[in-house]
């Protein structure tokens, strides 16, 4: 049986495209050096792929960004304000991905959005009225006939047509109708030149079909391909969805002039039901995706042969595939030379999966595919007990109550109270928490971890590090506080290793968006609070200060999300567990001083299920309860923050308002403050803070800049309910940028007080 992948981590194993991309950015290297890297980056991972016995392996699913800014490149969707600062098509690129201030000009980067229900952030293309859709690159032929070259057989992947234009931001008049005759040419001759360098394949991968679709979507849809594919030519069209399943389109899909039909097996619910009522044609590969690209787990063998096995009833050509990109897991376990071999043999990464889809082929090749050995020793995996459980952790969430969640008095008396207690003036001033992490900082961190330095040593580097860090936001002028989480290496991680029932990689690290990588822990077991977590730091800083200092910590639901999860319990049951323990944090917290604790909820938008009639029943059921359950048992007087992560939050802003913070900010500032619409739509009553500046763009924006966003929000906002705040934490920007940007913003707030 032939396999395929979606998609594979493009950073490589060791992050060398994040470093050669910042060093680029520093100006330390040239352009040259840059493609030189990824150049290399890109044959290593097609002799991997090539060497694990992939039969079509994908090009053009490499990025120096994002494949959505790549497809808005190509389609010639680039703003007039990024062409007029006259860079190099390169530099032109990150300027829409980053932002860019200099003599040349001062522009904002694009918007940026979750990808789907994963961690993964996109550009969001925009189109205006006068943008002319056509092809306009060479980046997926130049990668294809790069791989040629190298002896690879290449599947040339690109963003589909119809979830470009479902999520391209529209500015002007026009919508997407008005680009299907445009957009439909432009893959037309996509699929043309790809026929003129000898391409088998052509994958179009349409994850935005797994969605809800309305009746003009799926209009839009069908006739975007039946243009596109009716002049195809000598390339074989497939037609790729992942992350759920297509119920709403299954029909259409089948129907058009398609070669083969990618469809998620794992997170479909409906998947293998819709092959088994209506059939799969004849004519057409079935790419089966049974490996899962989203987790770390060993596939289980039984289940996807069984699987397999019922699948061969309803196609004769089926190719095995990963449920979506291998871009959302780590690259390796090579490198985690720590982990014990006990967890390690349950775990699968990028390289990993790859051969377990060369497994699964053989298995299924087999004319005993049970009595092979890769399958009894998969088998036996399966079989071994695990040793995760806590049964005192179990029986805590099994005493649940309503009333631990549940939070007395209710909020219009609570905001009085607190009003009074800390006396804040109006428009008051904060960030979100972090402080630019320097290399001195993250030195420091890793000397502790190698044990150069004693723990005396550096919890001295941190409090020096708090004590100037309180002193700079004084000297600024902030209202309420933080202590920079110097000693945090991640806002996951962090609190995973201060609990029970986490395991840790060395080098498991997975892209969130550009540069930026994060590094998942993994529940191995039952969740508990093994020691404070945060509080002599907030403690600490506290002391130092007469102005509230806010306690900062990760919320249930957010650490749930950023981890890779059992999947033996549910995920209620975990982040209940989790929930507990943060619970434990809030308290102790409270106990000792802190008045203003911000419980991040970052990820809460993020596993949102994609279907709107799961919403409530698979998800937010218990993830607002959860986020309840950490701060149902604090005084009125104390202040509960949280904070929320590029996301659409408009369509569950009553849950968000249902989860009974005093404030929440949130990260606005890409999307030109849309959700202030809907804030003033829905009467929401808790107080916020729409951040007024983009920390994720190293340009420094201006005061009046910043007015002008004050001064829209309180068009829409009551003052007494507006914070104003960067929109995330500053951990990744330099001090360079993050002073001038504070001193802007405090000015500003001044100027309009």
């Amino acid at each position: 049986m032939k396999t395929t992948i979606i998609g594979f981590p493009r950073v490589g194993s060791l992050r060398e495209l994040k470093f050669a991309s910042e060093k680029y950015f520093r100006k330390e290297i040239t352009a040259q050096e840059l493609q030189d890297t990824a150049k290399t980056l890109r044959n290593t991972h097609w002799n991997l792929q090539k060497t694990s016995g992939i039969t079509w392996i994908p090009t053009n699913d490499f990025s120096f960004y994002d494949n959505m800014l790549d497809t808005a490149v190509l389609l010639n969707a680039v703003p007039e304000r990024y062409r007029a600062l006259a860079l190099s098509e390169l530099d032109t690129y990150f300027a829409m991905a980053r932002g860019y201030q200099s003599a040349e000009g001062d522009v904002k980067a694009l918007a940026m959005k979750k990808w789907f229900n994963t961690n993964y952030h996109y550009m969001v293309p925009e189109i205006d009225d006068t943008t002319k859709i056509c092809l306009s690159g060479e980046k997926p032929f130049t990668e294809y006939q790069e791989a040629k070259a190298a002896g690879v057989n290449a599947k040339p992947v690109l963003i589909g047509a119809f979830t470009f234009l479902k999520l391209a931001h529209f500015t002007g008049k026009k919508s997407a109708s008005d680009y299907v005759e445009s957009t439909a040419q432009a893959y037309c001759n996509y699929l043309k030149k790809l026929s003129e360098l000898g391409s088998e394949w052509a994958e179009f991968d349409e994850p935005y079909l797994v969605k809800d679709l309305s009746a003009e979507d799926i209009a839009l849809f069908t006739g975007l391909y039946q243009k596109i594919l009716s002049q195809k030519g000598n390339v074989k069209v497939l037609l790729q969805t992942y992350f759920g399943d297509v119920r709403d389109c299954y029909q259409e899909i089948v129907s058009l002039d398609l070669d083969g039909i990618g469809l998620d097996f794992i997170e479909g619910k409906q998947t293998l039901q819709l092959v088994q009522q209506n059939g799969f044609p004849k004519d057409k590969v079935l790419f089966a995706g049974v490996v899962n690209g989203k987790n770390i787990w060993r596939n289980h063998y039984e289940k996807t042969t069984n699987l397999l096995q019922e699948l061969t009833k309803y196609s004769s050509q089926i190719v095995l595939n990963t449920s979506c990109s291998l871009l959302h897991v780590p690259y390796t376990l090579r490198h985690e030379t720590k982990l014990n071999e006990n967890y390690k043999k349950h775990f699968s990464f990028a390289e990993e999966k790859l051969n377990e889809l060369a497994e699964l082929a053989n298995i299924i090749d087999s004319a005993s595919p049970e009595e092979t050995p890769a399958y009894q020793k998969n088998k036996a995996l399966f079989t071994e007990e695990r040793f995760c459980e806590n049964k005192g952790v179990q029986e805590k969430v099994a005493a649940l109550t309503e009333k631990d969640f549940v939070r007395l008095p209710e909020f219009s008396e609570r905001e009085k109270i607190q009003h009074k207690v800390l006396n804040l003036p109006l428009l008051p001033t904060t960030t979100i928490g972090s402080f630019p992490q320097t290399k001195e900082v993250r030195v420091n961190r890793a000397a502790f971890r190698k044990g150069e330095i004693t723990e005396e040593q550096y919890v001295a580097f941190n409090k020096k590090k708090i004590a100037d860090c309180v002193a700079l936001q004084e000297e600024i002028g902030l209202d309420v506080l933080v202590h920079g989480e110097y000693e945090r290496n991640d806002m996951v991680e962090y609190f995973g290793e201060c609990l029970d029932g986490y395991l840790f990689t060395e080098k498991a690290w997975v892209q969130s968006y550009g540069t930026r990588c994060v590094k998942p822990p993994i529940i191995w077991g039952d969740i508990c609070r093994a020691k404070p977590m945060t509080l002599k730091w907030s403690v600490y800083a506290q002391s130092l200060t007469k102005k509230p200092m806010k306690g900062m910590l990760t919320g249930p639901v957010t650490i749930l999300n950023w981890s890779f999860p059992r999947e033996d319990i549910s995920l209620q049951e975990c982040a209940y567990q989790i929930g507990l323990a943060i619970r434990e944090e809030v308290l102790d917290l409270e106990k000792n001083g802190i008045q203003v604790i911000q419980v991040d909820e970052a990820a809460l938008r993020e596993k949102l299920p994609l279907r709107k009639s799961d919403w409530k029943s698979d998800y937010l059921d218990w993830a607002i309860p959860a986020f309840r359950l950490v701060h149902s048992g604090v005084k009125p007087e104390t202040q509960i923050h949280t904070h929320m992560c590029y996301s659409e939050f408009a369509d569950i802003i009553q849950d968000i308002d249902n989860m009974d913070a005093d404030v929440i900010t949130f990260e606005a500032s890409r999307s030109d403050l849309t959700i202030l619409d809907t804030l003033k739509e829905n009467n929401f009553r808790t107080e916020v803070g729409p951040g007024v500046y983009d920390i994720h763009s190293p340009r420094i924006p201006t005061t009046e800049e910043i007015k002008s966003a004050i001064e829209k929000m309180l068009s829409r906002i009551s003052k007494e309910k507006l914070w104003i705040n960067p929109d995330c934490g500053l951990k990744t920007r330099g001090i360079q940028e993050t002073i001038p940007s504070l001193v802007h913003l405090v000015q500003a707030t001044k100027e309009l007080r």
